[in-house]
């Protein structure tokens, strides 16, 4: 377990609050700059309205939803979704995506009764904005003047990346902060959780894994330390430890296998004089060209660093899966985004309302780790993708189907419009187009009951249909992707576009 009073002395002590040690000055009002507060209308374009938001701050219920086709008769449960929600008070809007406060909605669905909930979570900062009609906290992308004391990361949690369920209870993540314990029924935020005394405040990522067995791992990054966690299918934790990383790296998502945790340190730092100087985070961030990825590989028996290799510098937000031979060697898949386009503010841009996607897209990525030897080989694919997802049952395990968001017949337009099936065994690509006026969000592997072949069950996933300026969930037979839906459940309206979810099977 980890030594509050030597570990934690830095309370909250994340990438996001670093800033605040800089000696940058949060505690009044500055003059505005570019990186400030919008005060611009937002863009008419309408297949960005869903990055607009739900300025009004107010949960969401819709019942009696119409289907298109036919539900699965097997398919019960509930696919909890989350993402930025609010990015504007006031007349004020954020300059970046990420900045939104988290919104979750849960998707009750079963071939009987059909209902959408979606509930903003009344973070510390939520709640007070909310009160105040105003930002108050300063944010990943957007310069605010902080106008309520910030002590720890959890002042400015916006809780708005990913969802979890451990051990019948539901949790909203955010990478810098506590996970929120949400009411799994009617989404009602029961506040932050703290696993143990020691561990109030540390960061605890919104991408944990979970082994077959329940086993859920996760991780948090603080001041170039990485913060463990093991966690039992009963949501009581088993160990805990932090570790010193060989540098210190903006870290978002990472993978299992049987026998170890695998991480990816970009050469991504803090400037720390551009942030005394002002600048939001993500303006004051640089990338080290110069320098190599570092690959960090972790013991999972003792939580020991065991492995550290070099790769080429590359910017990595998701991992699909990982497993190792037992012989030595580990492979792994993740998708490489841009890193131009990361500095440069393409999230930025499409809240101005620019459709156009610049520069190289998110590719996927197939690594090879020869431990024995210290090599690392790398493979490449060339089309557009993000947010890759496999059968849950084969996390940590070989696997030979990833599936993930994609584009198709769009040569420059910010989003995905079309999901895929990628078969690693034989190099085929299934997919199916939405068409260009929608936007596709990500779409989880729901396996079949009594079902044991890796892939056998239905591809379950969200997005945007700009002409009908609707939301809609829609389900795929996962074995046969290009038929299309089996069925599509549409809402009465629009929801802000999310990142991360998770399926939970009725009982």
């Amino acid at each position: 377990m980890l030594q509050r009073r030597t570990l934690l002395g830095q309370a909250g002590a994340t990438l996001t609050t670093a800033l605040l040690a800089t000696g940058h000055s949060w505690a009044a009002p500055s003059p505005a700059r570019a990186e400030g507060l919008n005060p611009s209308p937002f863009g008419e374009h309408p297949l960005l309205q869903p990055l607009r938001g739900w300025s009004d701050g107010q949960d969401r219920l819709a019942e009696g939803l119409r289907v298109q086709g036919r539900w699965p008769r097997e398919l019960r449960g509930t696919l909890y979704r989350n993402g930025p929600g609010l990015l504007g008070r006031g007349g004020l809007r954020y300059r970046h995506w990420f900045d939104g406060d988290g919104l979750v909605q849960a998707w009750q669905l079963g071939p009987e009764a059909l209902r959408h909930t979606a509930r903003f979570v009344q973070t510390r900062k939520f709640s007070a904005e909310q009160e105040a009609g105003e930002f108050l906290v300063p944010a990943f992308g957007t310069l605010v003047p902080a106008r309520r004391p910030v002590r720890g990361s959890d002042d400015m949690n916006t809780a708005n990346t990913s969802v979890t369920v451990q051990g019948g209870r539901l949790y909203a993540l955010w990478e810098g902060g506590s996970a929120h314990e949400l009411d799994p029924q009617t989404l009602r935020t029961l506040g932050p959780k703290t696993w143990a005394p020691e561990l109030r405040g540390m960061p605890f990522s919104a991408h944990p894994k979970r082994e077959a067995d329940g086993t859920l791992w996760n991780f948090g990054t603080f001041l170039g330390r990485l913060a463990l966690y093991q966690i039992d299918a009963q949501g009581r934790l088993l160990r805990s430890r932090v570790l010193s990383l060989p540098t210190a790296a903006m870290v978002h998502d990472f993978v299992v296998t049987q026998r170890h945790l695998v991480f990816l340190l970009p050469p991504l730092g803090l400037d720390l004089e551009a942030a005394r100087a002002g600048a939001s985070m993500v303006s004051a961030m640089r990338w080290r060209a110069d320098e190599a990825m570092r690959v960090v590989v972790i013991d999972k028996a003792t939580l020991e660093l065991q492995h550290t290799l070099e790769a080429p510098a590359g910017l990595v937000f998701h991992f699909g899966n990982a497993w190792d031979d037992g012989q030595g060697t580990i492979r792994l898949d993740y998708v490489q985004s841009d890193m131009d386009e990361f500095l440069s503010g393409r999230f930025n841009a499409v809240l101005e309302g620019a459709m156009a996607a610049h520069g190289a897209p998110s590719q996927a990525r197939f690594m090879t780790l020869d431990l024995r030897q210290g090599r690392v080989s790398i493979a490449a694919r060339s089309e557009s993708t993000e947010f890759p997802q496999v059968d849950p049952r084969v996390v940590a395990q070989r696997y030979r189907y990833v599936y993930a968001p994609t584009q198709r017949g769009l040569a420059d337009r910010w989003g995905f419009n079309a999901v895929q099936r990628l078969d690693l065994e034989r190099g085929h690509t299934e997919v199916f187009d939405f068409g260009p006026d929608t936007v596709v969000e990500e779409h989880l592997l729901v396996p079949k009951p009594g079902s044991r072949r890796e892939g056998e069950g239905w591809l379950l996933g969200t997005g945007f249909d700009a002409r009908r300026q609707r939301s809609f969930a829609a389900v795929f037979d996962a074995e046969a992707l290009s038929a299309g839906p089996l069925a599509t459940v549409w809402l009465p309206y629009w929801v802000p576009l999310g990142f991360h979810g998770h399926f939970q099977r009725s009982a």
